[in-house]
């Protein structure tokens, strides 16, 4: 029986032409692209340059952040500082005039009572150069108007002045000194808040401006130092998605990058490791499935060649029929594993009493058994224990545990099936348990056994394995199911299974 194989389309069939296939045209530069074809695939860098194009990036978004807090801060200490730096500049004004009037007034103190004299003159007018207006009060008038009726009359009570008024019509910082008699000087410089806020403004400018300054390079180099690590990770993500493997990011301060960093670490080592048992295991389920199609292959070149005699044609049939019902079997498996994770997972949970189940799993496996001189037992030692689950989806998983166990067990050994409560409270549910007296399972088997395809790789050739899926999928349909599925060592001597499962809604309340 050779292996040469041949294609079913290129065979005619008698009184038929063979059928031709039309070869499509290539199409020209420029024409419009065939209907039903599938676009270009995106290059990877395309994606991350359109995204780039949407908006700012992170530098820019930092740096205009910074540049902000900056602002925001340059404005609020001009709003604090500006209003303390006037009312200092005022008081040293008015610490000077009031100095300049001290100073006058001692000068002119014997010269109030006398007529103007050559030497006041000169005094008023070096005043005056100094943007200074000095009055002179005798006897309680003053020498020349303009000066408030206020101030003058506290001049002439002998107090002192020292205040903000209007001179001659103009705001002014004024300062008097009172003498003796009714005399006294006062001293007006003009000038106005607003030109205080202007000087002050004018020498306050350029700090604000060099912090603003600051803030914006702070912002810049913040940003280069932030968006350094998580441009690295991009890279590295675009890497990993790429099918590079062997990719790490270097772990860095701070916390936050070095955890960006270990997950991204993290997720190329889970990757590999995921990928590797994605390899082991369909290289695994390849080999499952070619030993069935090799047999059926195989007799069915026999019987075209007329190699199998009529007398063997019905055992013939039956040995394909068995393999062709693996090849069914593994197939199933393989779509209900792949169908687990959907969210469409078709599940019908009522109240199902795991005594009866047994029962009917003893019906059908009790059969099974004896052919191959294996003892099979139900344990049940309450009349019900209902719980709350899929009748059709835990016969399966009973199906599978016991074929399982069936597969590895040795003639005269015994196969197990129990039921029983999970605790004394009905709340706690109900189990259902698979032992056998098979060759068991290791501790390290333990750790692996409901992983798809671990049991097989570690024991194929050594005992009889099965395609590694049964376990895996009797694994998530009692996660599925609400429940709980764990392994261990059966006082049998081989593997224990033990399923959990939650209790019937029904009995829980009445027995409450």
């Amino acid at each position: 029986m050779g292996e040469h194989r041949v294609d079913p389309s290129t065979v005619p069939t008698s009184g038929a032409p063979r059928p031709t296939r039309a070869r499509p045209r290539s199409a020209r530069p420029g024409s419009a692209r065939p209907t039903g074809t599938q676009p270009e695939p995106a290059r990877p860098g395309s994606a991350r340059r359109d995204r780039t194009r949407r908006g700012p990036t992170l530098t820019v978004r930092a740096v205009l952040v910074t540049c902000a807090v900056a602002l925001v801060s340059v404005l609020v200490t001009a709003i604090v500082a500006v209003p303390l730096a006037v009312r200092g500049v005022e008081h040293r004004e008015q610490q000077a005039l009031a100095a300049q009037s001290r100073l006058a007034a001692e000068a002119l103190r014997s010269r109030l009572d006398t007529p103007r004299t050559v030497d006041e003159d000169r005094l008023l007018r070096q005043l005056r150069a100094q943007g200074i207006e000095a009055y002179l009060v005798r006897d309680g008038v003053v020498d020349r108007p303009g000066l408030p009726a206020q101030v003058v009359e506290r001049i002439a009570a002998g107090r002192h002045v020292a205040d903000r008024r209007l001179v001659a019509g103009r705001p002014a910082l004024v300062q008097g000194r009172a003498l003796p008699g009714g005399d006294g000087v006062v001293l007006a410089r003009a000038g106005s808040l607003g030109g205080i806020w202007r000087q002050v403004a004018q020498s306050l400018w350029l700090p604000l401006l060099a912090g603003l300054a600051a803030g914006a390079v702070a912002g810049l180099l913040l940003a280069r130092r932030l968006a350094r690590p998580i441009r690295r990770a991009a890279d590295a993500a675009a890497r990993l998605r790429a099918g590079e493997r062997a990719v790490r990011v270097p772990v860095e301060p701070p916390h936050e990058v070095a955890d960006l960093a270990e997950a991204l670490n993290g997720l190329a080592a889970a990757l590999t490791t995921s990928e590797g048992r994605q390899r082991e295991f369909l290289l695994s389920v390849s080999h499952e499935l070619r030993t069935p199609l090799t047999a059926i292959r195989g007799y069915a070149e026999a019987l075209a060649d007329g190699v199998i005699d009529s007398a063997e044609v019905t055992g013939t049939g039956r040995t394909v029929l068995v393999e062709a019902e693996h090849l069914d079997r593994l197939v199933r498996d393989l779509l209900a594993l792949a169908r687990l994770e959907a969210v469409d997972f078709p599940l019908e949970p009522v109240r199902v009493d795991l005594v009866r189940l047994a029962a009917e799993a003893e019906r059908t496996w009790a059969a099974r058994c004896a052919a191959v001189s294996v003892a099979f037992r139900v344990e049940a030692p309450d009349p019900a224990v209902p719980v709350h689950t899929d009748p059709g989806r835990i016969r399966q998983v009973v199906d599978g545990l016991l074929e399982n166990a069936l597969r590895v067990v040795p003639p005269g050994a015994p196969v197990v099936l129990a039921t029983r409560w999970a605790g004394p409270d009905p709340a706690a549910g109900g189990v259902i348990e698979v032992r056998d007296g098979g060759p068991g399972l290791t501790d390290d088997d333990l750790a692996v056994v409901f992983q798809r395809g671990a049991l097989h790789q570690r024991y194929r050739g050594v005992r009889k394995v099965g395609s590694g899926l049964g376990l895996a999928l009797a694994a998530g349909l009692v996660r599925r199911l609400g429940g709980e599925i764990s392994a261990g060592h059966a006082a049998e001597g081989g593997a224990a299974f033990v399923v959990s499962l939650p209790p019937d809604p029904y009995q829980t309340r009445t027995s409450a």
